[in-house]
């Protein structure tokens, strides 16, 4: 019988991520203790390693889209939608 995958939450893995950029404890000792494999727990050091600058920066992420960036696709499928539906209407 095959174990299930376990799908830790975003605060789990910072905060066994964080314990691992410490260096109090090692790989093992971390993984014994929460249970994660090793390799996981040096990817989720990594990824925060990688990823900690963008969390100082000012006026938010840089890779945000503006508001009109976010609506505009949208209103655009409403507007095929409502011609779509206009044009099935004429033919029933």
């Amino acid at each position: 019988m095959s174990k299930k995958r376990t799908v830790h939450s975003d605060a789990f893995k910072a905060k066994v991520a964080l314990e691992a950029v410490k260096g109090v404890k090692t790989m093992n000792e971390l993984s014994s203790e929460y249970g994660v494999h090793p390799v996981l727990i040096g990817q989720w050091k990594r990824v925060l390693l990688s990823r900690a600058g963008e969390i100082f920066t000012r006026g938010g992420s840089g890779k945000a889209k503006t508001e009109d960036e976010v609506t505009a696709p949208l209103f655009q499928e409403i507007g095929r939608l409502k011609v779509e539906l206009d044009w099935l209407k004429k033919k029933l």
